[in-house]
C-alpha cells in the first residue's frame, strides 16, 4: 500500500469514500514519509482528488490547473521543471508510482504518488465569513482571516489600494505574486515608496513558480519591464532559506538600479490565478546606507532585515560572521565606511569564513582590520562597471587582463574577471591571493553596493602552483613549467618563495620578436633552457618579499642583489605615480606603478603582491631574459 496514513483519511471522509466507489477521478496520495514531515495540523483530503481522472501525460500545462473536489475548489497548479520532474503545487510527483484502474462501476481512476502532503488556503475558524478559491486580490483583501501564521498585509494591501493596482491582482491566468509583509515597514518612510511600479516588479506575470521547482538563480520578466525601467525577479537558496531579489537593469530617479533581496517567510500559498509568496521586505526599494546594511542599530529598526543578513541572535544570518568581525576589531571599519561617502563592500559570506584559515590573524586585530579594509572600495562598483572596464581593457589589449581597483587600505588592490555566456555571468574578484566568486552581485544600497563573495580575501589558501594553474592570465608561464618539470617544486610548502611571472602577453611579444627562441622554450626537447629562465624569476629567502619591501631594500642604493634558484638577481625596484589613494585621488590615474631595469629594458610589475601559502607572485610584463637565452636556443 502506497500510504497506509492517507487510506485511513481517505476511508473516513465520507465524500472522498463516495467518490472512490461512484466517479472517475484523481487521486493525489502523499508517502507515510510526507505525513511524518507535514507540519500542519489537518490535511484535506478532498483537496488530493479532482474528479477528471487525469494520467501523467494528461495533467493540465499552465495557465489551466486541476480542479480539485475540495469546498469551492480551489486549484491544483501543476509545473515542470528543467529536469523533466512534474509538480503538484509544491509537491514533486513520484515517476513510475502512478497506476491506471477502473473501480467496480468502470469509472476510470488515476493515482499518482506525492512526495509532500498539498496544503490548500483556507480561512481561519474564527472568521465570521469564509472564503473559498481566492484569486490572489481577494487573498489580499482577507489576508488578515487566512492561515498564513501571524503575518500581515496591511501596509501592501494599503498601497496596492492607494496606487489603484487591485487588477492586476485579479488578472485571470496563471501569476506568481510576491507580497511583502508589514514586519518590512517598519520604516515609517518605506511604505510610502511602495508606488505602481514597485508594485509591477512584484509581480511575475504568466509564470506559476513554486519554490520546489523554480530554476533557482533564473531571471523571471517582472510587470515592471518597459523601456525605461526593466525589473527581474530571481529565487535563490541562502544559509537552507530560500530568498528572492529584484534585479533593476534599467532604472529611473526613483527606481536605482542594483539588486534588492528579501527572504520568503510563507512560501507557496496557492491561489485560483496562480501563487503567492509572503516575503520579509519589499523588493525595488533602495533605502538604506552600507553602514547601516552591515550594523544593527536598534532592533527595532529595518535596518538589517534587508536579508536578516545579521541579527544579534541569528547566528545564521548570512552575513553573521563578517559583522562579528568587524564588532571584534572595535567597528572602526563602519567608521571608515561612513566617511568615505559612496562606497562598495565585498562581504565574505558565513561560509567564506567558516573555509578560511584565520589562525595567523585571530589574536592580531590590527592584521584583521587591514583584512577588512581590503574589501572596502571607493565609489558605486557594480557589475555593469566591471564589464565596461574589462571590454575596454580587451580592446586595449592591456596586459593587465582584469579591471583594477584600490582598496581603501592604502596600495592595495582588487582585480576583477567577468566571464559570459547566454546563460550565466560569472564575476570573480581577486585580492590578496585569493580569488573569489561575487555569489550576489549589485545589492543596491542609498551610496553604494554590497557583493557577496564566496572567500574572505587576503587569507591565501594555494600554493604558487595552484595560482598558476588557476590564473589564465599566467597560463604561458605554468605550460613553460610544466614542459620543464620546473613546477614542481612550486607545490613545495616548506619553501618560501618570491616568484616574478611573466604574463600571457608578455611571452607572445616574444614570439613576436623571437620566434625560434619562444618556439623551443616551450618544446619538451629544450626543457633545460626553459628551466634556467625560470629559475632566474624564482628568489629563494626566509620569507617572501612583498614589492614595497623590496623597493624599501633597494632604496638609496644602486641595486640589490637577491638570491634566486640560480644565482642571483641584481635589480633596483623603482616606484612613479604615486599619490595617497585615501584622499580622494583619481583611481584611472594615480596607483603607484612599480618598475624595474633589467639590461636596460623597463620591466613593470602590473599586479603585485599576490600571496600564496608558499610565497608571493609579482606579475611582470616582460619576461628576465639574458642575450645568452636568446642565442642558445637558436644555436640548439
Amino acid at each position: 500500500m502506497t500510504s497506509v496514513l492517507f487510506s485511513e483519511l481517505l476511508e473516513r471522509d465520507v465524500v472522498a469514500n463516495n467518490s472512490m466507489y461512484l466517479r472517475a477521478i484523481t487521486v493525489f496520495v502523499p508517502t507515510n514519509k510526507a505525513f511524518q514531515n507535514y507540519g500542519g495540523s489537518n490535511v484535506e483530503v478532498l483537496y488530493h482528488m479532482s474528479t477528471t481522472p487525469y494520467e501523467k501525460d494528461q495533467l493540465p500545462k499552465p495557465p489551466t490547473p486541476v480542479v480539485s473536489d475540495m469546498g469551492g475548489n480551489p486549484p491544483l497548479h501543476i509545473t515542470r521543471n528543467r529536469e523533466g520532474d512534474i509538480f503538484v503545487n509544491n509537491a514533486r510527483l513520484i515517476q513510475g508510482r502512478s497506476v491506471v484502474m477502473h473501480n467496480d462501476i468502470g469509472k476510470k481512476q488515476v493515482m499518482h504518488v506525492l512526495e509532500d502532503v498539498l496544503e490548500p488556503l483556507v480561512t481561519l475558524q474564527t472568521a465570521k465569513t469564509e472564503v473559498t478559491n481566492p484569486d490572489a486580490f481577494l487573498f489580499l483583501q482577507n489576508a488578515d482571516f487566512m492561515n498564513i501564521d501571524n503575518h500581515r498585509l496591511r501596509t501592501y494591501r494599503s498601497q496596492v489600494t492607494l496606487m489603484k493596482k487591485e487588477n492586476l491582482f485579479y488578472s485571470p491566468g496563471g501569476h506568481t505574486f510576491l507580497m511583502p509583509v508589514d514586519d518590512g515597514f517598519k520604516s515609517t518612510s518605506r511604505s510610502g515608496l511602495v508606488d505602481a511600479k514597485v508594485i509591477d516588479g512584484h509581480v511575475i506575470p504568466n509564470n506559476v513558480l513554486f519554490t520546489s521547482a523554480v530554476p533557482l538563480d533564473s531571471r523571471y520578466t517582472s510587470e515592471a519591464y518597459a523601456d525605461n525601467l526593466k525589473v527581474t525577479i530571481s529565487f535563490f537558496m541562502q544559509e537552507n532559506k530560500m530568498y528572492v531579489k529584484s534585479i533593476t537593469t534599467v532604472g529611473d530617479a526613483k527606481h536605482p538600479v542594483g539588486v534588492v533581496m528579501a527572504e520568503i517567510v510563507k512560501s507557496n500559498i496557492p491561489v485560483r490565478n496562480g501563487v503567492v509568496h509572503l516575503i520579509q521586505r519589499p523588493l525595488m526599494i533602495v533605502d538604506t546606507t552600507v553602514d547601516q546594511f552591515l550594523k544593527k542599530e536598534d532592533p527595532a529598526e529595518e535596518l538589517m532585515e534587508f536579508l536578516i543578513l545579521y541579527d544579534e541572535d541569528n547566528e545564521n544570518g548570512a552575513l553573521y560572521k563578517f559583522h562579528q568581525a568587524i564588532m571584534e576589531t572595535g567597528g572602526d571599519i563602519l567608521d571608515d565606511i561612513t566617511k568615505s561617502g559612496e562606497v562598495t563592500i565585498l562581504a565574505p559570506s558565513n561560509e567564506a569564513w567558516t573555509r578560511s584559515n584565520l589562525t595567523d590573524f585571530s589574536k592580531n586585530k590590527e592584521k584583521i582590520r587591514d583584512l577588512l579594509k581590503l574589501h572596502v572600495m571607493k565609489g558605486r562598483i557594480d557589475v555593469e562597471q566591471i564589464r565596461n572596464k574589462n571590454a575596454m581593457i580587451n580592446l586595449e589589449e592591456s596586459q593587465l587582463g582584469a579591471a583594477q581597483w584600490s582598496t581603501i587600505s592604502n596600495k592595495t588592490y582588487l582585480y576583477f574577471n567577468i566571464k559570459e555566456d547566454p546563460e550565466n555571468t560569472v564575476v570573480t574578484v581577486e585580492g590578496g591571493g585569493v580569488n573569489a566568486t561575487l555569489e550576489q552581485p549589485d545589492v543596491a544600497q542609498t551610496n553604494g553596493f554590497v557583493h557577496i563573495i564566496d572567500r574572505v580575501l587576503g587569507v591565501p589558501y594555494k600554493t604558487i602552483l595552484m595560482k598558476l594553474e588557476e590564473d589564465p592570465m599566467l597560463r604561458s608561464t605554468y605550460n613553460l613549467g610544466q614542459y620543464s618539470k620546473f613546477n614542481e617544486k612550486l607545490n613545495n610548502t616548506f619553501a618560501v618563495y618570491t616568484y616574478f611571472v611573466a604574463t600571457n602577453k608578455a611571452w607572445d611579444n616574444v614570439n613576436l620578436k623571437y620566434p625560434s627562441t619562444h618556439k623551443k622554450l616551450f618544446m619538451r626537447d629544450f626543457m633545460y633552457h626553459s628551466q634556467r629562465i625560470l629559475e632566474r624569476h624564482l628568489l629563494l629567502a626566509d620569507h617572501a618579499f612583498t614589492i614595497e619591501e623590496l623597493y624599501n631594500l633597494s632604496s638609496g642604493i644602486n641595486k640589490v642583489l637577491l638570491p634566486t634558484l640560480r644565482d642571483s638577481l641584481s635589480l633596483k625596484i623603482e616606484k612613479e605615480n604615486e599619490q595617497s589613494l585615501t584622499e580622494g585621488a583619481n583611481e584611472e590615474k594615480n596607483w603607484p606603478e612599480y618598475f624595474f631595469y633589467w639590461r636596460n629594458i623597463k620591466i613593470k610589475i602590473i599586479r603585485p603582491d599576490i600571496e600564496c601559502t608558499n610565497g608571493i607572485i609579482h606579475v611582470i610584463d616582460i619576461p628576465i631574459l639574458e642575450p645568452d637565452d636568446v642565442r642558445n636556443t637558436i644555436g640548439d
